[in-house]
């Protein structure tokens, strides 16, 4: 796989936060990830962490172009990660 397709964390949050944001990308042509390691875990029958630490991953590829939107969504005056 190219470095710039690998998907790479792009935000956290909450569960609402991430599908929300995850549909602003989708609707400009982004996709992304879902990583919750908690219902993950949950499932396979391994409690622990928080259930807030749900991951967001994009393609490296469309970081500048997510960066605006993630502004917009929620916000910030300054996201530079």
């Amino acid at each position: 796989m190219e470095k710039d397709n690998e998907f790479i964390d792009f935000y956290s949050g909450s569960e609402i936060e991430i599908i929300g944001l995850k549909s602003h990308l989708e609707s400009n042509g982004m996709y992304g990830i879902v990583q919750n390691d908690f219902n993950s875990g949950n499932s396979a029958g391994f409690f622990g962490g928080t259930a807030d630490a749900i991951r967001l991953k994009i393609r490296k590829s469309d970081i500048e172009k997510a960066k605006p939107i993630l502004k917009e969504f929620i916000g910030a005056e300054d996201i530079d990660q």
